[in-house]
């Protein structure tokens, strides 16, 4: 379905809007975290279902969404969605897409040329989508004022060089080509690595193995704490097993060394975790149970 809800929150001096484009049953439980079985899934149904799992069809249930964060004076999105009319081969579900990802922004009183910063926390595809606007060969930058702000190992890895080798579709090819390469022509793409300083409040961090240049974006604002990682987390139940990958990680081993790691800052610093696809309320808190991790508080929203 598309979402009309625009949702919003605050922490310390930071305003944070959750835009979601869709949200349904997306693949099978065991398709989407294959390392998980069955049982993390049946022992957890209470804080599973229906709001990121169908029991009854086994389905894992996921949102397509958008940060938007105004912080210092600024507007920053953090990753921009599937982008309309793409050609995605390899992903029936987003070939062709048509979403309402200006409808959402506009509804939260954001127009394209208003946005400063856009985060794309890594250059899979339903990330980086909207960071143009167009048709096939003149793919321009959506936000004609931003600063794009690019993991350089992720754009080696993707880019044409292919520095880190294999792994690579033909849609690959396809999203650099339409979503990234057209924001370099422009000049407003900035690469960093390690760490990467935003503003007082915003920092983005390497977090690799779910691409090579997989990020996080920590938020730091008086008392209040929040994590954005991207794609280190599909479903609640890697929080309950973080060892279980989903199918889209590159290199698994990495990837599960990564989660844990932001998993254990989250849990010791109170950050709230905000992942990219998490359906129900987006944003959840976590703590630790012994060796392992538990779901708090889920975040609260004022609709705007």
């Amino acid at each position: 379905m598309i979402s009309e809800n625009v949702q919003r929150f605050v922490l310390g001096d930071v305003e944070v809007i959750r835009i979601v484009e869709w949200s349904g049953a997306f693949a099978p439980a065991l398709a989407l975290v294959p390392e998980s079985g069955p049982e993390v899934w049946q022992d957890n149904e209470d804080r599973l279902a229906p709001d990121h799992w169908d029991p009854d069809s086994d389905t894992a249930v996921v949102a397509l969404q958008t940060w938007l964060l105004r912080s210092a004076g600024r507007t920053v999105l953090v990753d921009t969605g599937v982008g309309n009319g793409r050609e995605r081969p390899d992903t029936p579900r987003f070939h062709h897409w048509q979403g309402d990802f200006l409808g959402g922004l506009a509804r939260a009183g954001i127009r394209p040329e208003d946005v400063d910063v856009v985060v794309n926390t890594h250059l899979h595809g339903d990330h980086v989508g909207w960071n143009t606007t167009g048709t096939a060969g003149t793919w321009t930058p959506t936000f004609p004022h931003a600063q794009y702000l690019v993991p350089a190992a992720d754009d080696a890895h993707f880019g044409p060089g292919n520095a880190y080798g294999g792994g690579l579709r033909e849609e690959d090819r396809l999203i650099y080509e339409d979503s990234v390469a057209p924001v370099h022509r422009s000049g407003q793409a900035v690469l960093w690595h390690g760490v990467h300083r935003i503003d007082d409040h915003l920092t983005l961090e390497s977090a690799p193995g779910h691409t090579p240049g997989s990020s996080v974006l920590r938020l730091a604002s008086g008392g209040d704490r929040a994590v954005f990682v991207g794609d280190l987390l599909h479903s609640p139940v890697q929080i309950l097993r973080p060892s279980c990958n989903s199918c889209f990680c590159l290199d698994p081993r990495r990837a599960a060394a990564s989660r844990r790691r932001i998993l254990e800052r989250a849990a010791d610093e109170r950050e709230l975790v905000v992942p990219a696809h998490f359906g129900g309320a987006g944003a959840v808190e976590v703590h630790r149970e012994g060796t392992r991790f538990a779901l708090g508080r889920w975040a609260a929203y004022t609709a705007t």
